[in-house]
């Protein structure tokens, strides 16, 4: 019963994911800003879907991110992973994204991610 409920949970999940794929598509000087969420880390990566590679990446594994232990997976640590991004970005001089949520609703650490970046000046 438990593994039908999920299943039936990830798969509404990516037929939306491909509802909004239809729509967004990134270039380099707009690329599209995606989330995944795995059961233990969070990952958020800019991508240019013209030339078909990774612009920048972030992830909770990485070593800025030791501070919170082996719950990488917070609210807080979204919203750290949300300035990083940020900061990686505006590096490469790109200061506006198209944000894909990945079929995952917008809120909780979602939405954390999102505003942390907005406030340290991606724009979406």
């Amino acid at each position: 019963m438990i593994k039908d409920k999920v299943k039936v949970k990830k798969t509404r999940r990516i037929r939306v994911r491909k509802r909004i794929r239809k729509k967004i598509f990134g270039t380099a000087e707009r690329p599209r800003l995606t989330v995944y969420k795995s059961n233990r880390y969070l990952y958020v990566q800019a991508i240019d879907d013209e030339a078909g590679r990774t612009l920048a990446y972030a992830t909770t594994l990485e070593k800025d991110f030791e501070e919170f232990g082996r719950n990488r997976k917070n609210l807080k640590a979204a919203e750290k992973l949300g300035e990083v991004i940020a900061q990686r970005l505006k590096e490469k001089g790109i200061e506006t994204v198209i944000f894909d949520r990945n079929g995952y609703p917008y809120h909780g650490k979602v939405k954390a991610l999102a505003d942390a970046a907005r406030k340290a000046g991606l724009k979406f």
